[in-house]
Parts: C-alpha cells; sequence; structure tokens
C-alpha cells in the first residue's frame, strides 16, 4: 500500500513543474527553462543523497551507458517542454504516453526480449490511439505535437536504458547521474538563448526544481516497497493532475477526441505492464 501511495503521489506532484513551465515559456525560452529545471534539480538532489544516501553512490559501472540515458531523457524534456509552450498540456502529455509503446517495440533489438503479438496488437493500437489525439488531415498537425510524440521516443529509448542499467546500478546514482549530465550538457548551449530572469521568474525556476526532486524521490520510495513493474499502470494517473492545472491555470480542457486517444493509449500501455508483470509470453 506504501508503494501506491507514495507512486500516486509522485504523479501528482510532477505535474506542477510542467505547470510552471509552460507558465514560463510565455517569458523564457523553452531550452532555459530545460536547463533550469536540471539545475536546480542537481543543486536541491546532491546534498540530500551525499547525506542521506551516500553508502549508495559508488561509481557506475557503465557510465557510457548512464550518459547516453542523461542524453535521451534531456532530449525528452527539450521537446516536451516545447510542446506544452504551444499546445495544452494533456494533449503533450497524451501522446508522450507513446513511451511504453515505443520500449516494448525496441525491447526485441536492445534487450533481446521476445514481445509476441498480443504486445505487437497494443503498440499498433496504441499508435493508432497517437493518431486519434493528433487528428493528421483534419487539424493542425504542427511540429508541438511531433515534439510531444518525439518525448515518447525519446522516453522509451530512455526506459530501455533504464532496464539495462537496473541490475548493475544503484537507481539512486542513476537519477544523479542523469540530472548532472542534464545540467552539464544544457549549460553549454543555454547562454544562446539565455534571458536575464527576473525575481520572481528565478524563484518560480527554483520551484519547479524542488517540484521535480519531491516527484523523484517518491518513485524512489515507491520502488522500495515494489516492483517498477507493479507501479507502472499507476503512472498514467499523472494526467489527472496534468488535466486539472491545465484546465485552473490556463483555460484548457481536452477535446473528446484526446479523450478517446488517451483511453486507448493507456489501455494499451496498461495491456503490456500486466504482460509483463505476469511474464507470460504470447507467441
Amino acid at each position: 500500500m506504501k508503494a501506491i501511495f507514495y507512486n500516486l503521489l509522485a504523479w501528482a506532484i510532477l505535474p506542477f513543474m510542467d505547470t510552471i513551465a509552460k507558465y514560463l515559456s510565455s517569458e523564457l525560452s523553452f531550452f532555459q527553462i530545460t536547463w533550469a529545471r536540471y539545475f536546480f534539480t542537481v543543486l536541491f538532489t546532491l546534498p540530500f543523497m551525499f547525506f542521506f544516501f551516500k553508502k549508495n553512490l559508488t561509481w557506475s559501472t557503465q557510465p557510457k551507458l548512464q550518459i547516453f540515458r542523461g542524453l535521451t531523457l534531456l532530449f525528452a524534456n527539450i521537446l516536451f517542454f516545447y510542446s506544452i509552450s504551444i499546445i495544452s498540456m494533456a494533449k503533450a502529455l497524451t501522446l508522450a504516453f507513446v513511451a511504453p509503446l515505443i520500449t516494448t517495440a525496441l525491447s526485441p533489438i536492445f534487450l533481446g526480449e521476445k514481445v509476441g503479438v498480443r504486445r505487437w496488437s497494443a503498440v499498433i493500437i496504441g499508435f493508432v490511439g497517437s493518431l486519434i489525439v493528433i487528428q493528421p488531415g483534419f487539424i493542425e498537425f504542427n511540429l508541438a505535437s511531433i515534439s510531444a510524440l518525439g518525448t515518447g521516443f525519446f522516453y522509451g529509448i530512455y526506459l530501455v536504458i533504464t532496464r539495462k542499467l537496473h541490475s548493475s546500478d544503484s537507481p539512486l546514482l542513476t537519477l544523479l547521474l542523469t540530472g548532472v549530465v542534464g545540467a552539464v550538457l544544457a549549460s553549454f548551449f543555454v547562454p544562446v538563448v539565455w534571458i536575464n530572469p527576473t525575481f520572481n521568474q528565478w524563484s518560480l525556476l527554483a520551484l519547479m526544481g524542488i517540484f521535480a526532486c519531491l516527484g523523484h524521490l517518491f518513485l524512489i520510495l515507491s520502488l522500495k516497497y515494489a516492483d517498477a513493474s507493479k507501479l507502472a499502470p499507476f503512472g498514467y494517473f499523472e494526467i489527472v493532475t496534468n488535466v486539472i492545472l491545465g484546465y485552473y491555470f490556463f483555460g484548457d480542457f481536452p477535446h473528446y477526441w484526446t479523450w478517446v486517444g488517451l483511453a486507448i493509449i493507456v489501455c494499451s500501455g496498461i495491456y503490456i505492464s500486466l504482460r509483463e508483470r505476469s511474464g507470460v509470453l504470447i507467441k
């Protein structure tokens, strides 16, 4: 029960970070906001881990893979923050929910896992759900929608790499290195788009880092009490907080086609999670 509580709490908190990012995107570059998300996350996370989890911070056995993991999450964040600066958070998140489907599609190639007909069918159905959300040919198929799908693609790769690192590196170390990689790389490019933030903007950027820290902390705590495969379906709870915040702060309420597409994508993702949890292979 603790695992579910902490996991749901994490997915309830993380959309607050997205809300701040969307609000600031009208005044600051989405890339600068991405940099701040990493900078403040590392700033708040590093002391916490050093004092309370120092023993878990042994060096990685696969540093190259850790760097590549950090890169994929950085790209996913850049694309997501860009997409929510243009379209609603609910629509962007719905399209990003294709990540578990991408992971399933890439697992045979990078993890050597066998994926049966039923799970391949779920991947295809989930992709159809994303097409329903976008409605190509009926509404404008813009760069923001493509970026949201790109978020799901890179996050799917990120999940594949996370699986490979799960048996070798500490989750806490992986979380810290991912933040450091993102902060360092983004720092090289952020001067190009830099706008001096006001005090209020700095405060919001720091608050965004706090929400990111809290969200990931509760995710880690949830994984202490249950396996990731058991908790995966609860990740879709994020859409609840997302829709509430999007409607309250920006007046965005998902179109009914978005709900239809979301239902299809969520059902496909949950089905895949349950198949992986049961360990049953359908050929």
